[in-house]
């Protein structure tokens, strides 16, 4: 990652990181998190960050993010184990404050949710990061359910996996209010073939750079490249 952050913008990533399990099998924090550190972001939205497992613990340490990078683990999961919500967890860097939290569960058969952060930095947005369904007629309900969620007079970033393999359907609900991005080619890491990670912004915000990490590190880290944007005020 070499693209150096648009002036005045905020820097938001968004990771599915297959709790932490890489093409090669292994389970490698500490490599999913040399990958984030190269992205250069000030703000990550992480994917399948927690297990799947009984009280879900995290796929990366607390202590581990602390020793190995500049980010804080915003105050997401419900309990002392684990990063996030329905595996949904965000990194902020120094500087970046967390306001108010709120956790949104989304309509479908299987167990999905969204997490609702205001965030203070350079400028004061609102970041929902969420991990979609795998039916599209159920990502439609949820992004219904995370737009009952916006504030009109917020600026707000929508980022994460939306799993969606259409570049021009499945995402409806969200027309007229945002606009979606596509940084690029986002899975499979091996072998890039769809954009299933991607950046919806509201009114009032614009997109001024934006990518996909293809390093040989990420290609081996996740079975999803990371995706980020530089977003600013219009």
């Amino acid at each position: 990652m070499n693209q150096p952050k648009s002036p005045a913008s905020l820097r938001i990533a968004s990771y599915n990181i297959r709790k932490a399990r890489g093409l090669d099998q292994r389970r490698n924090p500490s490599r999913i998190l040399q990958v984030i550190n190269e992205l250069q972001a000030d703000v990550v939205a992480l994917q399948e960050a927690d297990l799947r497992l009984g009280a879900r613990p995290a796929a990366i340490s607390r202590g581990l993010i602390e020793r190995e990078t500049d980010f804080a683990v915003a105050p997401i999961a419900r309990n002392d184990v684990g990063l996030g919500w329905h595996g949904n967890a965000v990194l902020v860097r120094k500087g970046i404050s967390v306001g108010k939290v709120t956790h949104l569960d989304l309509p479908g058969l299987e167990p999905r949710g969204a997490v609702h952060l205001a965030l203070s930095g350079p400028f004061e947005v609102d970041l929902i990061a969420a991990h979609l369904g795998l039916i599209r007629r159920h990502r439609v309900q949820q992004f219904e359910a995370i737009l009952k969620a916006v504030a009109s007079d917020r600026p707000t970033v929508v980022a994460g996996d939306f799993n969606e393999w259409s570049t021009n359907r499945g995402m409806e609900p969200l027309a007229g209010r945002f606009e979606v991005h596509v940084p690029g080619l986002s899975f499979h890491a091996r072998r890039q073939i769809a954009s299933l990670d991607r950046i919806a912004l509201s009114a009032g915000l614009q997109l001024r750079h934006a990518g996909v990490e293809e390093g040989p590190l990420a290609r081996r880290a996740s079975d999803h490249l990371p995706i980020w944007g530089d977003i600013a005020l219009a």
